[in-house]
């Protein structure tokens, strides 16, 4: 196990901390305890949590009645009436588990005297390197080479991919983890071209290149997200900018679901415009992801489409799910919970 740095509260003036954290697996609540084992307090009131597995909504709201500050995830729906019920209920803090804060509110949050925080940069290798892990795979097709091997069929038809050293790579959002991801490309002797409304000096430094929007989409062979979800990227890969990729592109996103259009996703695919796809994430995913439905009949009909293509790979939003990011994760949330730190 890894080393925690202790985190020390002074509450000497502030109310007992009486935490629930919603959405949680096991792997999480042994994390957490454990963290909590390492906070110290000044004043003889100890922290008190509960962990619950259901989701934080405007329905489940009412079991946080006497808790000061929740603890969400990326599924958790804080919208306007969650908030009210969170208000209702004494709750003066929201604390995200992750960087992405599309999923509250925070206009109705900030109304309602609640503070909201968020864990706004941990281990940004963690997500970078599943990205490559979804690009190299697609490419070399390393998921179908390993059924065939098992089965015993050695016949190399169908695997064949491509080099990707001296690619055209595109990368959308050049935060923490777009610059991760450049890093590593760079590595394997791709041009990387870049956008992002706000263009950092290190990326250029790097050996990236910024262009437009259009130009990266039309010059790329693959496009992948690393940018927030709000208005303006919504859909930012739908049928008109899918129009102007090359033939047979590669699509990788591991940030937010709502940045593509599914349908124009799956018309890309069938008329082989979209050559490869790779998801950690997906638009409706609150209502698949982090359970197990192998029992049952998935009614999400575009989801079912997408698993039909032989050449889609998607994996259950698990793109930050390694020891160390986790560890650290938690340490920021609880800090962030203590100190007040990382409020938006």
């Amino acid at each position: 196990m890894l080393k925690h740095e202790k985190v020390h509260a002074n509450q000497s003036d502030q109310q007992q901390k009486h935490i629930a954290f919603f959405s949680t697996r096991p792997y999480e609540r042994a994390l957490y305890s454990e963290l909590l084992e390492t906070v110290s307090v000044d004043n003889d009131k100890p922290i008190k949590v509960v962990f619950f597995e259901h989701p934080l909504n405007a329905s489940t709201a009412a079991s946080c009645n006497g808790y000061s500050d929740v603890v969400v995830f990326v599924n958790d729906d804080i919208n306007a009436a969650t908030i009210n019920a969170l208000k209702r209920c004494g709750v003066k803090h929201i604390a995200l588990r992750c960087a992405g804060f599309n999923n509250v509110d925070v206009k109705a949050a900030k109304k309602a005297g609640i503070k909201v925080s968020r864990v706004p940069a941990y281990s940004p290798e963690t997500v970078a390197e599943h990205t490559l892990a979804l690009i190299l795979t697609l490419n070399r097709k390393t998921h179908k080479a390993y059924n065939r091997v098992r089965e015993g069929n050695f016949d190399l038809g169908g695997l064949m991919g491509f080099t990707l050293h001296g690619k055209t790579v595109g990368v959308i959002g050049t935060g923490k983890i777009g610059q991760a991801v450049i890093r590593i490309l760079l590595g394997f002797g791709c041009r990387v071209l870049c956008f992002d409304p706000q263009p950092d000096n290190d990326v250029t430094a790097s050996g990236a290149h910024y262009v437009t929007l259009n130009e990266l989409l039309e010059k790329s062979v693959i496009v992948t997200l690393h940018c927030p979800l709000n208005e303006k990227s919504h859909h930012i890969i739908n049928a008109e900018s899918i129009d102007k990729m090359p033939q047979g592109v590669m699509l990788i996103n591991t940030s937010r679901g709502g940045l593509v259009d599914d349908n124009a996703i799956i018309k890309g695919l069938k008329s082989k415009k979209i050559g490869y796809l790779g998801l950690d994430v997906y638009e409706r995913e609150s209502e698949l992801f982090f359970h197990d439905h192998s029992q049952e009949i998935i009614q999400d009909d575009i989801f079912q489409r997408l698993t039909t293509f032989p050449n889609v790979l998607i994996t259950g939003h698990q793109g930050f799910f390694t020891l160390e990011a986790l560890h650290e994760i938690a340490a920021t949330t609880l800090n962030n919970i203590i100190t007040g730190a990382n409020t938006l």
